[in-house]
């Protein structure tokens, strides 16, 4: 039940811390996860920092020798403890007592990474839709690592024997340990919040198992997830592969790989744009030499190479077709003539008019009809007596 106070009626921190002290205590025994951040021995005594192993929080862990060393563990181990928790009421401080330490074994933590990976990956974190491309030359790449660490002079020096203007900014961090992860987690979000940074590089080297757990922190993954910046993981060697391997844009075999992929070489980009070059100079004379020979071809041919002689030839053409004419139509004149006195010579021929003109005459009665013998007329009758000139009118004797 909740005191009952006032500013009249206070009651004593004795009091309050007393039950404080009670409460913790219904809490009971219970078992706890973490990491060991601290560790000092005094007399028969052990005091132990436990740090959480993703938030940052910790608290004070107090053992006997003998439960200390049934393990032994070392600064930085992950630990599974069975505590109670306590409250000092005299001194107003919270410790855990400790009645059973034990080591968290190689394959218990990858048992855990195994159901962490396939969490995040159920998630979507891990997909390839996600994945973004790095720029071909980035204008500032943001690094975070170790302080002075050898995979900081990997990264650098390989990138800047590639490019030397290329620009760093270096975020240095604890790379293991407790404080690992959140550290990690400020420096990437400050170079995320940084418009010059065009991609960034998370870099350490090889390491034990233990030793790389901070990149497999969840709060970790999920910050790389939200950057907007496309972020690199360059940890350890080609066989170490945490955790921000798989949410990472693309991923490293080692820090100097990265180097290798965040910046072209500028050997390499100079013998491919001299090869480039070549080809495109290639490619134009090739062209110029094929349109050259086509303008040789067609200033070869007659008609550009001597347009007055095509003329000529045109107008002897012309002459001699008019020629031509000028005979056909004589011919088919002449023979047209020769046809006319044919058939004049053939009309003249078959003309009554030539037969009277050798001396004949046709004699003819009243209706136009030709006498063809005596008979056929009679006495009195009137004729007519055509001539080859002239006619005449006769009357029919009976004699």
């Amino acid at each position: 039940m909740a005191l009952e106070t006032s500013a009249e009626s206070p009651v004593p921190v004795r009091t309050v811390l007393q039950l404080v002290s009670g409460w913790i205590g219904k809490l009971g025994r219970v078992w706890v996860e973490g990491q060991i951040a601290e560790c000092k021995k005094r007399g028969n005594t052990v005091f132990l920092t436990l740090r959480d192993p993703i938030a940052a929080v910790s608290a004070q862990v107090i053992c006997t020798r003998q439960v200390f060393e049934v393990t032994n563990p070392q600064e930085g181990a992950r630990v599974v403890i069975f505590v109670k928790p306590d409250f000092n009421a005299t001194r107003g401080s919270f410790a855990f007592t400790a009645l059973e330490i034990r080591a968290v074994g190689i394959g218990e933590l990858l048992a855990r990474l195994e159901r962490l990976r396939r969490e995040l990956a159920a998630e979507g974190l891990f997909s390839s839709e996600r994945k973004r491309p790095l720029p071909f030359l980035p204008t500032v790449i943001g690094l975070v690592c170790g302080r002075e660490s050898a995979a900081q002079r990997d990264v650098q020096e390989n990138a800047e024997r590639r490019w030397p203007a290329v620009r760093f900014r270096v975020e240095q961090t604890a790379v293991q340990g407790p404080y690992a992860a959140g550290e990690i987690i400020a420096a990437l979000r400050r170079l995320d919040e940084d418009p010059e940074v065009d991609v960034i590089v998370i870099a350490r080297g090889g390491g034990s198992l233990e030793d790389l757990l901070p990149f497999s922190d969840e709060a970790l993954i999920r910050a790389v997830a939200a950057c907007r910046t496309p972020v690199v993981s360059a940890i350890g060697h080609e066989q170490d592969t945490p955790l921000l391997d798989y949410v990472a844009d693309l991923r490293a075999s080692t820090p100097t790989d990265a180097a290798k992929r965040i910046v072209p070489d500028v050997a390499e980009q100079l013998a491919l744009v001299t090869q480039l070059r070549d080809r495109a100079r290639r490619s134009m004379r090739g062209w110029l030499d094929r349109e050259l020979a086509w303008l040789d071809a067609v200033r070869s041919r007659p008609a550009l190479a001597d347009p007055v002689r095509e003329i000529e030839r045109q107008a002897e053409v012309v002459d001699a077709l008019a020629q031509r004419a000028r005979q056909c139509v004589a011919g088919r004149l002449a023979r047209a003539e020769d046809d006319i006195a044919h058939t004049r010579a053939r009309l003249l021929a078959l003309s009554p008019a030539a037969t009277l003109a050798r001396g004949y005459a046709i004699v003819q009665q009243a209706d136009s009809s030709v006498v063809r013998s005596a008979a056929a007329v009679s006495a009195g009758e009137q004729l007519s007596v055509r001539f080859a000139e002239d006619q005449l009118s006769v009357t029919v004797d009976d004699e």
